[in-house]
C-alpha cells in the first residue's frame, strides 16, 4: 500500500538552545525506522505522483523499506508503532546477499588512521539486519527493517526499540546471510533500545566493540553500517557534525545525542557509528530533514548511555 506522508508528532531542534519544541513546515525531525511492505507483495509499478503535496515527514526511525525502485510514498505509523515510526508500504525485494562471510574479531583495530575498508570488515560481522512481521493502523500485514549489534556471545542483540515495536515475529539475518528467529528480551522505549536473544553457536557471534563516546570532538571521523533500505551491510562516512543534541523518541525526549553527517537512512536505525579504531561509540537513530530521506543531519545515541541501560535491558528490563 502506498500513502502519502502523515504528521502524527515529532520535535524540531533549536540547535542554540539544544531544547525540542513542535516541528514547523520543512522542519521535521525524521526517526529513521520501519520500513514496510505488505504481504504477499503487489506487482512493482511506478508510484504516482499524488494529487496534493504531501506534509512534511514525523520523526522517523531507521528501519529499512526495501523500495523496487527506490521510490515509494510514505504513511506515519499508527500510535501503537510509537510516535514518529514511519511505516514504508512496498514491493518486497530480495534481500542483499552477504557482501562477506569473514570470520574476523571485532576487536577493535589497534592501527591509527586505519582505512574505510579495514575498519568495515573488521566491524561488519557484529553488525546485523532485524526483520519483523507487524500490522498497521488498518490491520493489513506488513514487515519492517532495522539493524542491530551483537554485544555478546550469548545471543544477545542490541537496537532501538522502535525498530521492534509492536513485531508479533522477529528474524535475524547476520553477515554470512544465515537467518534466525529472535526473541524480545528487554526494552526501554524512552531511551529507544532494545534486546532480542538469538539462539546460535557462539563460534557463529562476533560481538563489536563497544569504545567512549565522552571522548569524542566535533570533527571526527566516523562511519555508519547498517541496512539503509533494505541495503545490508552498507558503510556511509562523515563527520561528527554536533554533540549533545536533543530530540525525541517514542518514549518522550533523548537528550546528549550525537550528530552526524554520516548518511543516516530508514533501515539504518538500531546500527553501529563506529570510530577510526573499529569501535562502536554511538547507536544510529534518527534524522532531522525536510523531505524524506537524508540531508546530513543524522544522530545517534552514545553509546556510554546505552552500556549504563545494557545490563537491565539482558536482564528482561520492561521500561
Amino acid at each position: 500500500m502506498t500513502a502519502p506522508v502523515t504528521v502524527s508528532q515529532g520535535a524540531q531542534h533549536d540547535h542554540e538552545t539544544n531544547v525540542s519544541k513542535p516541528i514547523k513546515q520543512k522542519e521535521v525531525f525524521v526517526m529513521v525506522d520501519p520500513e514496510y511492505f505488505p504481504q504477499p507483495p503487489p506487482e512493482l509499478a511506478p508510484a504516482a505522483p499524488p494529487t496534493t503535496p504531501p506534509t512534511p515527514p514525523p520523526p522517523r526511525r531507521g528501519r529499512r523499506v526495501a523500495l523496487g525502485a527506490l521510490a515509494a510514498l510514505t504513511m506515519a505509523a499508527s500510535a501503537g508503532m510509537g510516535a514518529g515510526a514511519v511505516m514504508v508500504f512496498a514491493p518486497s525485494a530480495t534481500p542483499v546477499a552477504a557482501a562477506s562471510t569473514t570470520t574476523a574479531s571485532t576487536t577493535a583495530l589497534t592501527t591509527t588512521g586505519s582505512s574505510a575498508a579495514t575498519i568495515y570488515q573488521a566491524v561488519v560481522p557484529g553488525v546485523v539486519t532485524i526483520t519483523d512481521s507487524i500490522s498497521n493502523a488498518r490491520g493489513q500485514a506488513g514487515q519492517g527493517t532495522g539493524s542491530g549489534i551483537v554485544v555478546d556471545t550469548k545471543g544477545d542483540i542490541l537496537t532501538n526499540q522502535h525498530v521492534i515495536a509492536g513485531a508479533s515475529q522477529i528474524q535475524v539475518t547476520f553477515s554470512d546471510g544465515s537467518t534466525v528467529a529472535a526473541t524480545l528480551v528487554g526494552s526501554d522505549t524512552a531511551a529507544d533500545l532494545a534486546v532480542v536473544h538469538v539462539n546460535v553457536a557462539a563460534s557463529s557471534l562476533h560481538p563489536v566493540s563497544l569504545g567512549n563516546s565522552s571522548t569524542l570532538q566535533v570533527g571526527d571521523t566516523v562511519y555508519a553500517i547498517g541496512s539503509p533500505f533494505g541495503l545490508s551491510e552498507s558503510l556511509t562516512a562523515g563527520i561528527v557534525s554536533g554533540l549533545n543534541r536533543s530530540g525525541s523518541s517514542t518514549g518522550g525526549s533523548v537528550s546528549g545525542l550525537i550528530q552526524t553527517d554520516a548518511p543516516i537512512n530508514p533501515g539504518n536505525s538500531g546500527g553501529a557509528l563506529v570510530n577510526t579504531q573499529g569501535q562502536v561509540v554511538g547507536i544510529n537513530n534518527s534524522i532531522e530533514s525536510p523531505v524524506d530521506g537524508n540531508v546530513g543531519v543524522g544522530f545517534a545515541i552514545p553509546i556510554n548511555q546505552v552500556t549504563q541501560l545494557l545490563p537491565a535491558l539482558e536482564s528482561g528490563s520492561q521500561l
